[in-house]
């Protein structure tokens, strides 16, 4: 089963990681997870300059190292930068050194001490040793704009009906992401402006 926002019993499982901001403040994080690429990050930096807003970029290591440019657009935008490992691997299926080491060595194309584990899944021992070096943030509402099942309607409602205080939100820029993200995501940001929402970054 699929999950729009993680019940509190998964998020035990990572009791120190991030999965939602202050929830008395009238706030909510972006972020992209699986960029850079030239085919889609570029576009969504124009939408959030249009928009007057900064946010969170968890990058692929390997992306970084194929599409310098790309990286260094969202660095000179002033947008966040987070570790998304080098390959994006599924730390479930991953022994915990390895796992680690690759996480590493997308660090040495980012230097954050940001990190959001692909899919949301990591080994006990990967979340341990991670998070003795990294702030790991995970999500309090993920839009689905990757799924060849959703539409870039049904994206935009889910904004609508689970973004809250404190949401931290995924959208994705990659190319399985791009159709649905095009069409959703300035709506998304219009609504949540009409809302009265702030867009915030990560400290």
């Amino acid at each position: 089963m699929f999950f729009e926002q993680h019940p509190n019993l998964i998020r035990r499982l990572y009791p120190n990681a991030c999965w939602r901001m202050n929830t008395s403040e009238k706030a909510v994080y972006l972020t992209f997870d699986d960029g850079p690429i030239p085919e889609i990050t570029p576009w969504v930096l124009d939408v959030l300059d249009k928009y007057h807003i900064k946010a969170t970029f968890f990058m692929v290591g390997e992306n970084v190292r194929k599409h310098t440019d790309e990286y260094k657009m969202v660095v000179e935008r002033g947008h966040r930068i987070g570790n998304h490992t080098y390959n994006h691997l599924k730390g479930h299926e991953e022994r915990t050194d390895r796992y680690v080491a690759n996480t590493d060595k997308a660090d040495c194309y980012l230097t954050t001490n940001l990190f959001r584990p692909p899919h949301g899944i990591m080994r006990p021992k990967q979340y341990q040793m991670l998070s003795e070096r990294y702030r790991i943030i995970m999500w309090d509402l993920v839009t689905r704009d990757y799924s060849p099942k959703c539409s870039g309607e049904q994206v935009v409602q889910r904004v609508k009906k689970y973004a809250r205080n404190g949401s931290i939100i995924t959208f994705h820029d990659s190319l399985r992401a791009a159709e649905n993200l095009r069409y959703a995501l300035p709506r998304a940001i219009e609504w949540l402006q009409k809302e009265g929402y702030e867009f915030k970054v990560f400290d």
